[in-house]
């Protein structure tokens, strides 16, 4: 098995995955969590590529967020799409992105991405509140690649 593969077990992944609905229930924003095993790339670009490949930025209000993790290179990437990036401040992901990083130097890698993505509803919902005509626009699920 490749490290993705080990990096959650299937009732992890399930957790995360309801993670994500219950975080936005309260927001319009979008979240989704990519993992893989490597990149040659530098983490920040190569997040934003799967942010494109995803179509995350084809969000009503651009208000797409990718949670990106490079499992071997132990790499971390919170990226908003530009509606989000717009109205918040600098280093607005950066609470969030400590809560992952708490979790997973104990080994908690689901409670590290539950967390984070409850967090980040949290964030969201300041800006983006959810609405009775708020449609789910993403997948929920983890992608992998």
């Amino acid at each position: 098995m490749s490290k993705v593969e080990d990096f959650l077990t299937r009732d992890e992944e399930i957790a995360i995955v309801e993670a994500i609905r219950t975080a936005e229930k309260n927001t319009s924003g979008e979240i989704r969590v990519h993992l893989e095993t490597h990149s040659n790339e530098d983490a920040f670009d190569r997040a934003a590529e799967v942010f494109d490949f995803l179509h995350m930025n084809n969000t009503k209000l651009s208000n797409g967020v990718l949670i990106y993790i490079a499992v071997e290179d132990r790499t971390l990437v919170i990226m908003g799409d530009k509606g989000i990036n717009d109205k918040v401040p600098p280093h607005f992901w950066e609470s969030t992105n400590e809560a992952i990083i708490k979790e997973f130097k104990k080994g908690n890698m689901k409670q590290g991405l539950v967390d984070g993505i409850l967090q980040a509803g949290e964030q969201l919902k300041k800006h983006f509140p959810h609405n009775k005509k708020d449609i789910n626009e993403l997948p929920d699920e983890i992608s992998i690649g």
